[in-house]
């Protein structure tokens, strides 16, 4: 199905989206693949676009219960709480701040 590089790409990957692209694509074409990965695990494949992959993961997440890795809190936190307004009373310092700068 992928290449060597690509699976061990996938098998290292703990929380992620991956994107494959044909040889010799354009960057406007439409990828081959758009995926997610939990734990070094494909779990989705074939969702068309990075767009709805994203709200696959978060989804992916909450049913899941899983929490967000320690290294992309704030990513998560941003696309969670200011770009979905979800529980977006509660937010970090960082977080605010952000969202402060973005609202000017």
């Amino acid at each position: 199905m992928y290449d060597e590089s690509t699976q061990m790409a996938i098998a290292e990957t703990v929380f992620g989206i991956f994107v494959i692209r044909q040889e010799g694509a354009e960057p406007g074409d439409d990828p081959a693949d758009v995926g997610i990965v939990l734990e070094g695990v494909e779990v989705m494949s074939e969702l068309g676009n990075v767009a709805f992959a994203v709200v696959m993961l978060l989804g992916l997440v909450y049913v899941l219960n899983l929490s967000y890795p320690q290294e992309l809190k704030y990513t998560f936190e941003v696309l969670q709480k200011i770009i979905m307004e979800l529980d977006a009373n509660k937010l970090s310092n960082k977080a605010q701040v952000l969202k402060t700068l973005l609202s000017r």
